[in-house]
């Protein structure tokens, strides 16, 4: 092929994938600086329908992009050079998969005769990223003839990525040299109506027949149990709540299930249970007869001690995504079934045979909720030493209605599980708990914050923003408004928790793992305003002040032998507050 023809393939081909992305409503390209991604970098740059996001750290990009894939609800795309830049983005790719979030791998490669025998910034990119990903495919060079097998190629990616499970796709897309196409006639190829190739989800269902069928047999059990995981679909909390009052069950929450929070929140929500969970007695009390779970694996440990300890109770997974969220094996029931359609078609069949007022199960639950919730909050709240805890039990009611809270694995995740109770005011609490990791979690926040109008803060570990310290890039970069909540316990906190704190010859060596950082000199390189905040009050004001705009640091100093002793003490309060409350099951 002469270079004229190479051009003009070269130009149809890349114009062809970015109608492609925009026809089927991909708005956000994040794109790192590379030679052989050149083509489609200036496609999608030119394209009037998406965005670019530049990115210097493929790492971060895949993050960024998957941050705003949580928030806009729609594949975000991210494209990248050829070599190593391509493995820099499996962690995101891991995250995407096992948090089902919609990605589009758009990898830059060296064309067949390029592969293979010693060409520079050439690996082998066919299948890097394994199971992790939906579907791959590695695409052939560009080729007029074959533009609608890519067109069609395309339309198939974009719709893989959004269907149930949604979760990432990748295209390997080989470059020839030249790769500059022209100008002129991509600008004319996309001023033309695009000849896109479009692929429409569906909702899973079942019949009716199934249907009436469990709803009889619900209506049998008084002791039952509605869990909500994280990752539930948006927009479920009305829909659950209606169910639970028909079924009259309690809705155990997590904090990353979009339920606990939102007008829709009443006494059937609870959030305390990783506090009441953990009194023996009131574990082997409260056997359930039937538990319905939606969403990922709940964050508590408690929960799912207390799910282990009653294996006969009956338990019903409804994953809308066809996939597998079970790693207790316990559930014997998997209902693919679209979440929402679920909750309505339930409600509606138990119309007819919904029992008045609470049941004295649900009263008890709900009174250890009460209970539980009271000693947490009148002990953490007159506390004068900044603690863990007590941060996360002060947020509830510090953090404005429609704000949206990314809360760093480890140990803040488990605070916010535990303090951060139910509220009727509008919060979205996200996080990465697919793969559970602390890498990446700046670049996902500040994803969010391009991907939304609405307040966020960041509640993370000192080891988990050093990690991805390089993603602040992209707030200066991006102009993006964001809180850091740095919650700095010089270390692994979590580690003091687990079994290995008694190996104390070698423990802070190999797990506490103190650094000393300064965070004041990484705040000033990023433009951040920065807060060492050392009382309540000042944390307090730190956080009012950062919701003018920018990005603001406050950080919060805390020691990790004493927050051991910060948790610890309040387990022993809640469970005597459940015994003077006298919760027994009268069923």
């Amino acid at each position: 092929m002469n270079v004229t023809a190479h051009v003009e393939a070269l130009t149809h081909w890349v114009a062809a994938i970015a109608q492609s992305l925009a026809a089927n409503g991909v708005k956000d390209v994040v794109v790192c600086p590379g030679s052989r991604s050149t083509p489609l970098a200036l496609a999608v740059a030119r394209h009037p329908s998406l965005r670019v996001w530049m990115h210097l750290d493929e790492r971060s990009a895949g993050f960024f992009a998957l941050g705003m894939a949580r928030a806009r609800g729609m594949p975000a795309a991210v494209l990248c050079t050829s070599g190593t830049a391509v493995a820099n983005l499996l962690p995101a790719v891991v995250e995407a998969n096992l948090a089902r979030v919609p990605l589009l791998i758009l990898t830059a490669d060296r064309p067949p005769e390029l592969r293979d025998n010693g060409a520079p910034q050439t690996i082998d990119q066919i299948g890097i990223f394994g199971r992790n990903v939906r579907w791959f495919v590695d695409l052939p060079t560009p080729d007029m003839a074959l533009l609608p097998f890519l067109r069609a190629t395309l339309g198939r990616a974009v719709g893989l990525a959004r269907s149930a499970p949604a979760g990432p796709v990748h295209l390997n897309l080989p470059f020839r040299e030249p790769l500059v196409p022209d100008r002129a006639r991509m600008a004319a190829l996309f001023s033309e109506t695009p000849s896109a190739v479009q692929v429409t989800p569906a909702r899973r269902m079942i019949g009716g027949a199934e249907l009436a069928m469990l709803a009889t047999s619900l209506v049998e059990y008084r002791r039952g149990l509605i869990i909500a995981g994280p990752d539930c679909p948006p927009d479920l909390g009305p829909l659950l709540t209606t169910l639970a009052r028909r079924l009259r069950y309690p809705i155990l929450a997590d904090p990353l299930s979009g339920i606990r929070y939102g007008p829709h929140v009443d006494e059937y929500t609870l959030g305390t249970y990783d506090a009441f969970l953990r009194d023996e007695r009131f574990v082997s009390s409260y056997a359930p007869e039937v538990v319905l779970r939606f969403g990922a694996m709940p964050t508590s440990k408690p929960l799912s001690l207390y799910l282990q300890h009653h294996p006969h109770a009956r338990q019903i997974v409804i994953d809308g995504g066809a996939g597998w969220r079970e790693p207790t094996s316990l559930a014997r029931e998997h209902l693919h079934v679209d979440e929402h359609w679920f909750c309505i078609a339930l409600a509606d069949a138990l119309a007819s045979s919904q029992r008045e007022g609470p049941t004295l199960w649900l009263r008890a639950w709900v009174s250890a909720e009460q209970t539980a919730r009271t000693i947490i909050q009148s002990h953490l709240l007159p506390q004068e030493h900044i603690s863990e805890p007590g941060l996360f039990a002060r947020l509830a009611s510090w953090l404005p209605a429609g704000a949206t809270l990314f809360v760093g694995n480890s140990m803040p995740v488990r605070d916010c599980d535990t303090f951060l109770g139910p509220r009727t005011n509008p919060l979205y609490v996200v996080g990465n708990r697919g793969a559970n990791g602390i890498d990446g979690l700046v670049s996902t926040a500040l994803g969010l914050a391009a991907g939304q109008a609405r307040p966020l803060v960041m509640a993370l570990g000192d080891l988990s923003l050093l990690h991805d310290s390089n993603g602040l890039l992209a707030a200066r970069l991006h102009r993006l408004d964001a809180t850091i909540l740095l919650i700095n316990n010089d270390g692994g906190g979590i580690f003091s928790f687990l079994p290995q704190a008694s190996e104390t010859d070698q423990f802070e060596l190999l797990f506490g793992t103190p650094h000393g950082v300064d965070f004041a000199p990484l705040a000033a390189m990023h433009n951040a305003h920065y807060t060492l905040a050392t009382d309540w009050s000042a944390v307090h004001e730190a956080l009012q002040a950062s919701f003018t705009g920018g990005l603001h640091l406050i950080e919060v100093r805390t020691r990790r032998d004493q927050n051991v002793i910060d948790h610890r003490t309040i387990w022993p309060l809640v469970s005597n507050a459940l015994v003077q409350a006298g919760i027994t099951v009268a069923e």
